[in-house]
């Protein structure tokens, strides 16, 4: 898309405003490789596979992937 379209990053930064308040600011971390496997953990045990999002009709996003992926075989 064109250069300064405030749209382009909207899912990257609402993924990292939700960690910030659900993981990052709750946390101490002794080290960068401490942090970066619990990010790595958050977004795949809980992000992709159990938080609900609204703008996907309360699924999760594998749940929405799953029923996608299902739809396009019944074509």
């Amino acid at each position: 898309s064109r250069r300064g379209n405030c749209h382009d990053n909207a899912v990257a930064e609402s993924l990292f405003s939700s960690m910030k308040v659900e993981r990052i600011k709750k946390k101490i971390y002794a080290s960068s490789d401490e942090a970066r496997l619990d990010l790595v953990q958050h977004i795949e045990g809980y992000y992709n596979y159990q938080r609900r999002h609204s703008n996907n009709g309360g699924l999760s996003p594998k749940q929405f992937e799953g029923n996608y992926f299902r739809k396009l075989e019944g074509v």
